[in-house]
């Protein structure tokens, strides 16, 4: 268990950053970074350590609540898409990788055996875990949630709505990251706010630190390799069959020829359904163009340190967007053909909070072509966008605070 001071009420910081994803693991970073003073405590579901990757040393939060007895306690959800993540969703990427593709296999299409192991795994029967009440767990005095998301909450069963639902109305303060969640909160008499996500403040934060990071080990090498500069690409393992990885091949050969830079993949997860080495092996094999590597690193920071030292970002990750919004960096969202017309969490948070001429949102069928017009993008509308996104959200921020001192 980590703590950052002793003497005041305990705060935890709860979130699924106790397995490795990009954006999970910058939240308590963010958290931890404006609640200055606050006697911090890091939960999950689960116990990790991932101080290895940039994260924290993680405890579960039943371990937590058990160590603090009977003392009240507060917990703030520090953000992520938690509203629709399944307990079966949840456990799986818990899993730890050398026996993940055996055990999803053996329980994707059983649906009972699944829910009683997600239950024992997580020892909660809980239908979204992340999402917590005080009706569960009376020993928390005050919950607020912080720039959650749930774009697909309509789609859920009733019974697993109803539980999220209930947690929500019993909540001090919620806050939600993009205007489609706030509309189906809004259609079930939920009072929310709308704020941007957290990792928005991650150059105002931590651009020093960042900076740093970039002039060190793999990213260094990675900019002295591209002299005139290189797009930071990653996609998710699910793009990964022979017809798609050959379209962003040839779309990513065409982008690379027209602005001159090179192409580098990287990691933005490694939890089980995030992102796999092999699958950009692959797309980079059939490449024409010799001007690619694949980044290694798994560290939250030599990631935002890439991204960072980019010309531009492009991807399926969420929060690879965010951070190059922050750095004002030209960003393209890249989603499967096939759902680059429906729901997603990318689409939605761009529309929410960017102007429409630096939306990006591409299926891969016209990667090229999307990249090209980012990449025109005005710098000084990219800085506007970035400098009003982090006053936005210290602004709201403060609003989520000062419910836990009520």
């Amino acid at each position: 268990m980590t703590s950052s001071q002793t003497g005041n009420a305990p705060l935890i910081l709860f979130g699924a950053f106790d397995r490795h994803n990009f954006g999970d693991l910058l939240f308590p970073h963010v958290a931890a970074a404006l609640l200055p003073g606050k006697n911090l405590l890091f939960a999950g579901l689960a116990e990790r350590d991932l101080r290895a990757y940039g994260g924290h040393r993680v405890a579960s939060l039943a371990s937590v609540l058990a160590e603090f007895n009977h003392q009240p306690v507060d917990l703030m959800h520090v953000g992520g898409e938690i509203l629709t993540c399944s307990a079966w969703e949840a456990a799986a990427m818990l899993l730890p990788p050398e026996n993940a593709q055996l055990t999803i296999a053996r329980l994707d299409a059983r649906p009972h055996e699944r829910q009683a192991w997600a239950r024992q795994v997580l020892a909660t029967d809980a239908m979204a875990p992340y999402c917590l009440s005080r009706a569960r767990w009376p020993q928390i005095k005050r919950v607020v949630f912080n720039a959650v998301g749930g774009v697909a909450l309509d789609g859920l069963p009733d019974d697993m709505r109803a539980e999220i639902f209930a947690s929500l109305n019993a909540a001090d303060a919620v806050g939600v990251r993009e205007r489609q969640t706030l509309a189906h909160l809004s259609a079930a008499d939920i009072a929310a706010r709308l704020m941007p996500d957290p990792a928005v403040m991650v150059a105002e934060l931590f651009a020093a630190h960042i900076l740093q990071r970039g002039k060190q080990h793999e990213v260094a090498r990675i900019q002295q390799r591209f002299e005139h500069g290189y797009l930071a690409l990653q996609f998710s393992a699910d793009f990964g069959d022979d017809a798609t990885l050959s379209a962003i091949a040839a779309q990513l050969d065409q982008a690379s020829a027209e602005s001159g830079l090179g192409i580098v993949f990287f990691r933005a997860g490694a939890a089980p359904w995030h992102d796999e080495l092999g699958v950009y092996r692959r797309c980079a094999e059939r490449m024409k163009i010799k001007q690619t590597a694949i980044f290694d690193s798994l560290d939250l920071w030599d990631i935002c340190a890439l991204i960072a030292a980019s010309r531009g970002f492009c991807g399926s990750s969420l929060h690879g967007r965010i951070v190059a919004t922050a750095f004002a960096l030209p960003r393209v969202s890249l989603l499967r053909d096939a759902f680059a017309g429906h729901r997603n969490k990318q689409a939605a948070y761009a529309a929410t909070w960017e102007p429409r001429t630096i939306a990006g949102i591409t299926g891969t069928s016209h990667l090229a072509q999307h990249l090209s017009q980012a990449l025109t993008t005005s710098r000084t509308l990219l800085q506007q966008t970035a400098d009003r996104l982090a006053a936005d959200y210290r602004q709201r921020f403060n609003t989520l605070r000062a419910a836990l001192s009520g």
